[in-house]
C-alpha cells in the first residue's frame, strides 16, 4: 500500500489541488491530510463600480483591475490561503466594524471555500477510487467538523471516526496540539493531551497495526523544532542564527512509546521536516510552506504490516 501525505495546508487552493493530484502522479492508494486547513485571513476587494476593483495585498501592494482580471486575482489570494471577500466599500466598513462580524464574514467564507475542497476531492478521487484520511488541526474553527461530517464518503475524518485503510490497517486521529503562544482553537495542556490521545488509541483494534494520524508531533524530536521566541513573539538570534526548541507534545511522545503504533503521521511546525523512529514507530512531519504554494508531502510504502519505505517529496 502506497501513501501519500501532507499536512498544514492553511487553506492554499494551490496546495490542495496538488495533494488531490499526488494520488496520480505518485500512484497512491491512500491520500492522508494532517490539520490546518483552513486560511488564517480575509482579503478584502474593493468593488468601486462600473468594472473596477481594489485590493491591497498582503505585502502592501495596491492592484486595481478590471473584471477580466478579476478571476485571475481571485485564485491569487486563494492560492496564498486567504479569503478573498468582493464587496462594495459599505459592506467591507460594516465587515470590519467589530470581532462579530468579522467572525461570521470569516466564517462563511471557510465552510464555502472547504466545501468547494470537498467537491473536488470527489471529482478528483472517484475515477482512481481513491480515498482520503483527514483530520482538523488547532487552527481549525469548529465550522471544519460540520463541512467534513457533510463530505463525500471518500473522505474521512478521522477524529470523528476510527476508520480501516484497508483489511489489516485501521487509522485515527487528534486535533489537539500542546498550548502555544498563540492560543489556537485546539489547544490543551498536557494532562488533557494524555487523555485525549489514550481515547484516540483506546478506539484501535490492534495498535501495532495502526496508522495514527495525530496533528501534534512528539516533543523532543526532529519533528517538533521551532523558532525560539522572545516574550513578544520574535526569533531569539544568535551568531546570526534563529535559535531552535522543542515544542511538541511530552504526553504525545509517551503515548507513541508505549502503545507503539506502525506509522505516526504529523504536522503543526512547519520548519521541521523530518522522520524518527520511536522504538518500532516510524514518526514522520512532511513539514509545511504552503504561502509560497509549494505542496511538501510523504510517499510511503506499507509492506507485510511493516513501513517497508519513506521519502519527502516537493511539488
Amino acid at each position: 500500500m502506497r501513501i501519500f501525505f501532507a499536512s498544514d495546508l492553511h487553506g492554499s487552493e494551490r496546495c490542495y489541488r496538488k495533494f488531490l493530484n499526488a494520488a496520480a502522479f505518485y500512484e497512491a492508494d491512500v491520500l492522508i491530510l494532517g490539520g490546518d486547513l483552513t486560511g488564517k485571513a480575509i482579503l478584502p476587494i474593493v468593488d468601486l463600480g462600473k468594472g473596477r476593483y481594489r485590493a491591497r495585498m498582503m505585502n502592501d501592494d495596491i492592484v486595481e483591475i478590471g473584471d477580466e482580471e478579476l478571476p485571475a486575482l481571485d485564485r491569487r489570494i486563494r492560492d496564498m490561503g486567504l479569503y478573498p471577500l468582493i464587496a462594495d466599500r459599505e459592506t467591507l466598513d460594516h465587515v470590519g466594524s467589530g470581532k462579530e462580524a468579522m467572525e461570521a464574514a470569516f466564517v462563511d467564507l471557510m465552510r464555502e471555500s472547504l466545501t468547494g475542497w470537498m467537491q473536488l476531492a470527489e471529482e478528483r478521487l472517484a475515477p482512481r477510487n481513491v480515498r482520503c484520511f483527514v483530520i482538523p488541526g488547532n487552527d481549525d474553527l469548529k465550522v471544519v467538523d460540520e463541512v467534513l461530517a457533510d463530505a463525500p464518503e471518500r473522505v474521512v475524518n478521522v477524529v470523528a471516526q476510527r476508520a480501516w485503510i484497508d483489511d489489516a490497517h485501521e487509522i485515527v486521529g487528534l486535533d489537539y496540539v500542546n498550548p502555544t503562544p498563540w492560543n489556537s482553537p485546539r489547544e490543551a495542556p498536557e494532562e488533557g493531551m494524555a487523555t485525549k490521545i489514550e481515547a484516540a488509541f483506546a478506539r484501535l483494534d490492534d495498535p501495532a497495526r495502526a496508522i495514527v494520524n495525530f496533528h501534534c508531533p512528539p516533543s523532543e524530536t526532529s519533528l517538533d523544532q521551532a523558532p525560539a521566541l522572545t516574550s513578544d513573539l520574535r526569533p531569539i538570534v544568535f551568531g546570526g542564527r534563529v535559535m531552535t526548541k522543542p515544542v511538541g507534545s511530552h504526553a504525545m511522545r509517551a503515548a507513541i512509546e508505549r502503545h507503539q503504533p506502525l506509522l505516526g503521521l504529523h504536522g503543526h511546525i512547519h520548519e521541521s521536516r523530518g522522520a524518527e523512529r520511536l522504538g518500532r514507530t516510524l514518526c514522520v512531519n512532511p513539514g509545511s510552506d504552503y504561502g509560497e504554494g509549494i505542496l511538501r508531502g510523504a510517499v510511503i510504502e506499507i509492506d507485510n504490516g511493516r513501513v517497508a519505505s519513506h521519502k519527502f517529496v516537493t511539488g
